[in-house]
């Protein structure tokens, strides 16, 4: 079973939705001990950062979102989720975030549309698990004003799309994985990168039993 965390914020019931519609359980939670039970972790959500990472403690889930993301078992973080797992954000004010991955969230510069919304391609060079069977430059649903700035040497595989800047629009790291764009609203794509990560989650649930 995947648990996709409840922290306030949007996007979960069509996230849910999506895992059912590709044949995997998946439940809507805030119980910190369904998310320590799960076989994978999904973080979902949009909205304002300082915001979500204040939620997360005071319901009491941030023991439980750490030690899911402990390496041990898959976990998905998705457009605010996704921002989340970095040291820092300038939303509102300098934030500190999970630090799972170092580098800072920040604001698209001047020039483009913001918030940068609606579909754009990603690309990649093949290497990314959640990406297998999605050609590069395929197109994927967007909604969001800040991007992360990831420095060199983190061991991250990465997903790339251009919106004025070059941003990192997916990253995976292990059982690591996340994307800045919407996969539960990005049609066949997003669908195959879910059916994807549904897998991955399969064969660790697997490997645990054994």
């Amino acid at each position: 079973m995947i648990a996709i965390v409840d922290y306030g914020r949007g996007n979960l019931g069509s996230v849910e939705k999506a895992f059912v519609r590709v044949g995997v359980p998946a439940r809507v939670t805030q119980d910190a001990r369904v998310v320590d039970e799960a076989d994978a972790v999904v973080l979902p959500g949009d909205g304002a950062f300082h915001d979500a990472m204040a939620n997360l403690v005071s319901l009491g889930l941030l023991p439980s979102l750490r030690r899911a993301l402990d390496g041990t078992r898959p976990f998905l973080g998705i457009c605010l989720g996704y921002q989340l797992l970095f040291s820092t954000s300038e939303e509102f004010g300098e934030g500190r975030g999970l630090d799972v991955i170092p580098g800072a969230v920040r604001r698209f510069p001047p020039g483009e549309k913001v918030p940068h919304m609606g579909w754009n391609r990603v690309t990649h060079a093949g290497d990314l698990r959640l990406f297998e069977g999605v050609p590069s430059g395929a197109f994927f649903y967007f909604v969001h004003s800040y991007h992360p700035i990831i420095p060199a040497g983190t061991g991250l595989r990465v997903g790339w799309c251009e919106y004025g800047i070059r941003f990192a629009a997916a990253i995976e790291r292990g059982r690591l994985y996340a994307t800045q764009f919407h996969p539960e609203k990005s049609q066949r794509w997003g669908l195959r990168l879910l059916e994807n990560f549904a897998v991955i989650v399969k064969s660790s649930a697997g490997s645990v039993a054994r």
